[in-house]
C-alpha cells in the first residue's frame, strides 16, 4: 500500500507539471503622461548654484526602461523676476542650470513646455532645521536584528513645519523616503527614524533632511502610503493616481505626475559602526 501511495502521489505531480500553460496578461495602455522630478534642494553650507529638473514618461507596466521627454523647454521664476533657464544634457530628459540663486520664503515659478502643451506649479522655498547629531542601535527591530538610525535635530517652536528624510545606501543604490510634521513636537528635540537589517559595519549611510509645504506633505504622505510593502492589508484601499502640484495650462485633462519642489536640505554622512 505504501508504494502505490507514493506512486499516486507521482502521478499527480506529474499531471500538474503536464497542464502547466503560459498565461498571457492584457495590461490595459493609456497614452503617455509627463513626469516631473523637480526638487530644487539648497544644501545648507553649499550656494546652491547647481540644480537639475528630469522629465521622463509613463511606460507600460511591464517594460524596463523609463523613456525621457526630450526637448522641452524648462524655467524656473523667482519673485525678484530673475530667470532660470534649464538645458537639456543630450537627449537624456535631464535639464541642468548652474546659476540659480535660493532665497529663503521665496516663490519659484515652474515652466515647462513640452508637446506644444504648457505645464506650471509654483513652490515656496522652506527652511529646515540643521541635523545635529546620529545615534545608532545595533540590537533593534522586532528581531532585535536591525540597526536602527536616529538623526536629531530640533524643530522650530510656533512654527509648522514639515520635513522630508531621506536615508541612502550609496554602496547599494538604496533610498527610503520619511516624512514628518511638527503637529505633536513643535519646539521640541526630536528624530527621523531609519531601520535596516542589512547594514553592515563600514557601512555608508547618507542622511538628507529637507524642508517642505505642508502640500507636499500631504503628497509624499499618500504616496508613501501607497507603496508601502508591509501594509499587506488584503482590505486595502487599492493604489489612485496622486496627483502633484504641476498643472497643464493647455489641457488640464492630460495632466502630469511628479512634483516641483524647493527645499533648504540639511546633509549629514555617517559610517554603521
Amino acid at each position: 500500500m505504501r508504494k502505490l501511495h507514493y506512486i499516486l502521489l507521482l502521478i499527480n505531480f506529474i499531471s500538474i507539471l503536464s497542464c502547466e500553460d503560459v498565461i498571457n496578461v492584457d495590461v490595459n495602455t493609456s497614452d503617455p503622461r509627463l513626469v516631473i522630478d523637480a526638487s530644487l534642494n539648497w544644501t545648507k553650507g553649499t550656494n546652491g548654484e547647481n540644480q537639475t529638473i528630469k522629465l521622463s514618461l509613463t511606460a507600460p507596466f511591464f517594460d524596463t526602461t523609463v523613456p525621457p521627454a526630450t526637448g522641452a523647454s524648462v524655467t524656473v521664476t523667482d519673485s525678484d523676476s530673475n530667470v532660470f533657464n534649464f538645458n537639456e544634457i543630450g537627449d537624456t530628459g535631464i535639464y541642468i542650470n548652474n546659476s540659480f540663486i535660493p532665497v529663503i520664503n521665496n516663490v519659484y515659478n515652474l515652466t515647462v513646455v513640452y508637446n506644444n502643451e504648457t505645464y506650471t506649479a509654483t513652490e515656496t522655498l522652506t527652511s529646515v532645521a540643521p541635523i545635529e547629531f546620529i545615534e545608532q542601535k545595533n540590537d533593534g527591530g522586532f528581531t532585535g536584528e536591525e540597526t536602527e538610525i536616529k538623526a536629531y535635530y530640533t524643530d522650530p517652536e510656533g512654527v509648522d513645519n514639515y520635513y522630508l528624510f531621506e536615508f541612502i545606501i550609496p554602496s547599494e543604490n538604496i533610498q527610503s523616503l520619511e516624512v514628518y510634521d511638527d503637529e505633536f513636537t513643535d519646539g521640541n528635540q526630536i528624530f527621523g527614524f531609519y531601520s535596516d537589517d542589512t547594514l553592515e559595519t563600514g557601512d555608508e549611510l547618507i542622511v538628507r533632511v529637507s524642508g517642505i509645504s505642508e502640500r507636499n506633505f500631504e503628497f509624499f504622505n499618500i504616496l508613501l502610503q501607497q507603496t508601502d510593502d508591509e501594509q499587506g492589508d488584503p482590505f486595502q484601499v487599492q493604489p489612485v493616481t496622486v496627483r502633484g502640484n504641476c498643472i497643464n495650462q493647455t489641457n488640464p485633462n492630460n495632466f502630469p505626475l511628479g512634483y516641483f519642489r524647493v527645499s533648504e536640505t540639511s546633509s549629514a554622512t555617517y559610517t554603521i559602526e
